[in-house]
């Protein structure tokens, strides 16, 4: 029931109260089982990963986007009255957060391997892990494309590459060439399902997608997802 759960949440668009609807359980608890599967998940993922990846090659590219959190997930966001000119409208408006409520998504892609973080700011030392975990995953990061923000100055690797993100790298359809920009643009419409996330939801959302699109561009079978939990049982 938990494996049901944790996929249904991952890879479908119902939102936490609608999956909590098709089990017993109340929203409370659907949420905390999400929360310890997703834990569980990633303890297994690198063990399972070992077993099922290709040969890793090519560039690692990087970039960063922000996003904003609510942080009223599951709450009547506060409104301001007629009086004060608020929306006459009925039902719950979605709160936008508060200035500065946003965190940092930074995301590494090299080949099929996709790593997302979530970070409470921008500086280097908050955006290097994605590119850590990418090393550790794969294998010596030889060449790192960016897009020559200040950011990434401080990072030194034998060849690095600029890549300026502008329309001339977008299809007819929209999506990015770039892989990082590709990866924002599936990773934007996988959000919007939810209201609005507070920050430690988001963050384990962008974890939670990073980990079911790895496997699925790395043609892993559905029991790939499944053995990442039994890995973590038993090892």
């Amino acid at each position: 029931e938990i494996v049901l759960v944790f996929v249904l949440y991952a890879d479908t668009l119902l939102s936490i109260h609608q999956i909590a609807q098709l089990f017993d359980p109340v929203y409370n608890t659907i949420h905390a089982t999400l929360g310890e599967g997703e834990a569980a998940f990633e303890r297994g993922f690198s063990l399972v990963w070992e077993r099922i990846q290709h040969s890793i090659d090519g560039p690692t590219q990087i970039d960063e986007t922000g996003h904003k959190c609510s942080g009223y997930k599951g709450q009547t966001p506060p409104r301001d009255g007629l009086s004060r000119g608020g929306s006459g409208d009925r039902g719950r408006s979605r709160w936008k957060g508060a200035p500065g409520d946003t965190m940092t998504i930074s995301g590494a892609c090299r080949d099929t391997l996709r790593v997302i973080r979530a970070e409470r700011g921008a500086r280097p030392e908050e955006l290097k892990p994605a590119l850590d975990e990418v090393e550790i995953l794969s294998e010596k990061l030889d060449e790192v494309w960016h897009d020559g923000w200040r950011g990434y100055a401080p990072f030194v690797y034998e060849t690095e590459q600029t890549v300026v993100h502008s329309e001339e790298f977008v299809t007819d359809d929209g999506v990015h060439i770039n892989q990082v920009e590709r990866l924002w643009s599936l990773l934007d419409p996988w959000l919007a399902k939810f209201r609005g996330l507070s920050k430690p939801g988001l963050e384990q959302s962008v974890r939670t997608y990073r980990f079911v699109r790895t496997l699925d561009l790395a043609g892993a079978p559905l029991h790939g997802l499944l053995d990442c939990f039994v890995v973590n049982v038993f090892r």
